[in-house]
Order: structure tokens, then C-alpha cells, then sequence
């Protein structure tokens, strides 16, 4: 485990001048605006603190303008036809593959994950809209008899309106387009407002998406310092008929009780406290790599990332030792620096929590096999972590914790393994290994979790139902079901 000193090697012309480019102002109107009051957002880069560019600060007055936008072009686009949709989409497509270096490039500065993370997310995001693309021309309604045979059932299905779209800074790229995609296949118009440690991938790819054909007002980007009054302002607007919303828990409760004033229909991706379970009989080389991505993704900056290992007795010493070898080969360091696997936290912030957290579990009886503590800076680094015999009553069982940190939980008796996944407020995601299928589809069946990794360290898949259950949110992102959080079913009762 290395963090190298050098400062990052950042000599790419092409990048300084997409900063540059994505640093104009808000995208409003197909146009860039400067912010009315002259506020800007500085954004850092975490892994040396340094400020990289600025951004406007909108005020209530900023987003209503985005608004009034999002308003003009609702008709024009609900009435473009869905192959013209499924065109412009993969035009977004082509044009994030073509630039898919140089988009990475952008998100490892802002937000410090390294290039293969990077990489990884542009090729994830730019799938959601040739995923799109695809489903934006097969839209199709339904038509029945009705049980008593006295008239048809005619179901059609409708853009839901105007939407905010509000994303987290983790996955600047995919966490938009997976909103974007399928709000514009649906013949929806948007309002997104990125987070601010995170805005200048937001900004670079809506300057693709008018390169790729989308009208002026379709999509419109604001960024702000002051979410709640501006968002508040957005949700309370009647012309708002949907809110769709990646980030913690907590925020996510807020937004909800806002919403409800105007009983806007919500998708809620929440945050995760995600359990991996690893069985006796599990292939232990399997385990491992999987561990390694479930964990280690991002840094594990990610709702998705394992928060809880329940390694079963009779392969936990084995496992142990393994994550241990696997986790202090990783270069942790600055995205543009070589060999980098594990880049930094996004703000001191999160180095604190991550330590907090670390610390009450060793207070409380764990022991660190690695790591185990913040690593120096400039940047916002912690050491890659793990801890074992982690105590229930710990608080890293209970909080997300979002940084390169393990705590194993050793388990005898499956059914108080099953007891002990299921009791937290969260559901979204939850990982097994096992070579008993059987054994796995039971657990699986079990596991409170809207999605389930079986033998698998990767859960995401644009083609596939994104969501969780219980506080880790409400509807479903990707796959079918995206299209369809923005469209609203209208029941026709006729006879003919």
C-alpha cells in the first residue's frame, strides 16, 4: 500500500480546455448563463485540495428560469416521435464512447477515483442511453376485454411531465444519465441539479447532449450551494410532476415531505448498508475477487459498496487472510499518477467519518488486520482497511460507510447471520457466495434487498431493475421499469 508523492501529472491540453468548457455557467435554454447574483461554487480537486475551476451558485430565481425552459420544450418533445428520440439517444451514446478518455480524465479530477474507475463509469453511463435509445420505440400500451365483456380496456402511457432530476457526487456520470436517459426516452423534459463537489462532469456532458441533437430546454443543468430553498422552490412549482433523487437516506426523507405537498411521483435511491455473505462452501478465490469489487469500486464510495462481511467460521480465517493480501497491494493515490487503484476521499469530511467510525469499532473490541487510519496529504486519503471480529453493537454495522474499509463479522448459525443482515433500516443491495445453489437462491429469498448479487461482486447493469427496499428508497431505475418511472398509465374504457 503506497501513496506516491508526486503531484498529479496533469499535462492533457484537452482536459484544461473541457474544465474550461464545462466552467461557462449553468445550461439553461440550450444556452450558458451566468448565475444573476455573481456567486460561484469552487470545486476541488480531493486528491490535492486544490481548486480546479468554479461554478454558479443559482438562487430560487436561477432554477425558475431552468423551470420556465424545462416548460417550453415539454410539448415540442412529448410530441417528437419516439424513433426521433431513439436517435439523439444514441447519438449521446456514440459521443460519450467516442470521448470516453477524456470524460474520464474529467471525472477522476473532480472526484478523485482512479482512471480505471473512471473508465468504467463513462463506459456504465453511456450505456444508459443506448439502453434507452432501445426502449424509447417500444413504449407499447395494452387493450383487453374487460371480465364482464361490456367494454374494452385501452391502457396508454404518457410522459409524466417535467422533472428534477437531483444526483450525488460519487458517480457523477452515471448517476445523471441513468435519470436523463430514460426522463427523455419517455418524452420528458428535466431539470438537473448535480452536486456541487462534482458539477463539472454534469456540465460537459449536457454541452454533448446539444452536440448530439437534443433541443434547446430538453435538458437544463443548475448547480447550487443553497439545495434546499432552490430545490423546495422546484417541487413546489405545479408544473413539476416528478422527482427522481440519488443520495443518503436522510435528505431523501426531507425531499419526500416536500414532494408530498404536491404528491409528485418519487423515485428514491437511498442509501445502502450492504451485507456479503460468504459461506463454508463457497469458492474462496471467487469470494475474494468479489469482495475486492463489491468493496473496493470507487474506493468504496458507493451505495452498492459491501458495508457488512458475514464470513461463515470454517472459511473466515482464509478469507481474512486473503482481503488482507489482496487489499495492501492496492496503490492508493492521485488518479493521473501510475499504478493508482484507490484514490482519495471526496472531503476531509468523509476522512472523518470513515475514522470515526474505524475508531468506535476498535474501542468496542475489533481488531485492525490493515490499516486503519487516515493517510497524509495533500487530499483527502485513508488507508485500505480491514478489521475483524467486528462487535454487532458497532457503529460501522450500522452507518453506510463509504470509504476502503472491511469489517468482518465472523458467523456459526445461518439463521442469526440471516437475523443480523436483515436488521438495519436499509435494503438495497446484498451479496452471497456459495457453491450451493440451492443453498444461495434460499438466502437470496431471505435477504431484506432489492437487489442480490449471487456469486457475483457487480450488481449494476443498465439492463436490470436499480432499487432498494425499505428506507433505500422507492421505484426502480434501469431496465424496463426506467422508462416507465416516467410515464403514467391512462386507462380509456370504450366499446368498438
Amino acid at each position: 500500500m503506497t501513496l506516491p508523492p508526486a503531484a498529479p501529472a496533469r499535462a492533457a491540453s484537452d482536459l484544461d480546455r473541457l474544465v474550461l468548457s464545462a466552467a461557462r455557467g449553468f445550461y439553461i435554454d440550450g444556452q450558458w448563463r451566468s448565475p444573476r447574483n455573481d456567486r460561484w461554487i469552487d470545486v476541488a480537486d480531493p486528491a490535492t485540495a486544490d481548486v480546479i475551476a468554479s461554478v454558479p451558485d443559482a438562487d430560487i430565481g436561477d432554477a425558475m428560469k431552468a423551470l420556465d425552459a424545462a416548460a417550453r420544450a415539454a410539448t415540442g418533445w412529448r410530441l417528437t416521435p419516439p424513433r426521433k428520440r431513439s436517435e439523439i439517444l444514441r447519438r449521446c451514446f456514440e459521443l460519450m464512447t467516442e470521448r470516453a478518455e477524456l470524460l474520464a480524465k474529467l471525472i477522476s479530477l473532480e472526484n478523485g477515483k482512479s482512471l480505471p474507475d473512471a473508465r468504467g463509469e463513462v463506459a456504465y453511463a453511456a450505456e444508459f442511453f443506448r439502453w434507452n435509445a432501445e426502449e424509447a420505440v417500444r413504449v407499447r400500451g395494452e387493450l383487453g376485454l374487460a371480465p364482464s365483456g361490456q367494454n374494452r380496456i385501452l391502457v396508454d402511457y404518457q410522459p409524466i411531465g417535467i422533472a428534477v432530476l437531483i444526483t450525488p457526487w460519487n458517480f457523477p456520470a452515471a448517476m445523471a444519465t441513468r435519470k436523463i436517459a430514460p426522463a427523455l426516452a419517455a418524452g420528458c423534459t428535466c431539470v438537473l441539479k448535480p452536486a456541487s463537489e462534482t458539477p463539472l462532469t454534469a456540465y460537459a456532458l449536457a454541452a454533448l447532449y446539444e452536440e448530439a441533437g437534443v433541443p434547446a430546454g430538453v435538458v437544463n443543468v443548475v448547480t447550487t450551494n443553497t439545495p434546499g430553498p432552490v430545490v423546495a422552490a422546484m417541487l413546489n412549482d405545479p408544473r413539476t410532476r416528478k422527482l427522481s433523487f440519488t443520495g443518503s437516506t436522510m435528505i431523501g426523507r426531507e425531499l419526500l415531505a416536500t414532494a408530498a405537498r404536491n404528491v409528485l411521483s418519487c423515485s428514491m435511491e437511498l442509501g445502502g448498508n450492504a451485507p456479503f455473505i460468504v459461506c463454508d462452501d463457497a469458492d474462496l478465490d471467487a469470494a475474494l475477487d468479489g469482495a475486492m469489487i463489491a468493496k473496493m469500486r470507487n474506493a468504496g464510495e458507493a451505495c452498492t459498496a459491501a458495508n457488512r462481511f458475514y464470513i461463515q467460521s470454517g472459511i473466515h480465517d482464509a478469507f481474512a487472510a486473503g482481503l488482507v493480501e489482496r487489499m495492501s497491494k492496492l496503490v492508493v493515490g492521485r488518479a493521473f499518477d501510475a499504478g493508482t487503484n484507490c484514490g482519495p476521499m471526496i472531503t476531509a469530511a468523509a476522512v472523518a467519518k470513515i475514522h470515526r467510525l474505524v475508531t468506535d469499532a476498535v474501542e468496542r473490541g475489533a481488531k485492525v488486520l490493515l490499516g486503519g487510519h487516515p493517510l497524509p496529504g495533500p487530499g483527502y486519503f485513508y488507508a485500505p482497511t480491514v478489521l475483524s471480529e467486528v462487535p454487532a453493537d458497532a457503529a460501522i454495522a450500522r452507518e453506510e460507510i463509504f470509504g476502503p474499509v472491511a469489517p468482518l463479522f465472523r458467523f456459526h448459525d445461518t439463521d442469526k447471520m440471516m437475523t443480523a443482515a436483515n436488521e438495519t433500516e436499509y435494503g438495497l443491495v446484498g451479496y452471497i457466495y456459495t457453491t450451493d445453489l440451492k443453498r444461495g437462491f434460499d438466502l437470496a429469498g431471505r435477504l431484506e434487498s432489492g437487489m442480490i448479487a449471487l456469486n457475483r461482486g457487480l450488481v449494476s447493469d443498465p439492463a436490470a431493475p436499480f432499487g432498494g427496499t425499505k428506507q433505500s428508497g422507492l421505484g426502480r431505475e434501469g431496465g424496463v421499469h426506467g422508462v416507465l418511472e416516467f410515464m403514467e398509465a391512462k386507462y380509456i374504457a370504450t366499446n368498438f
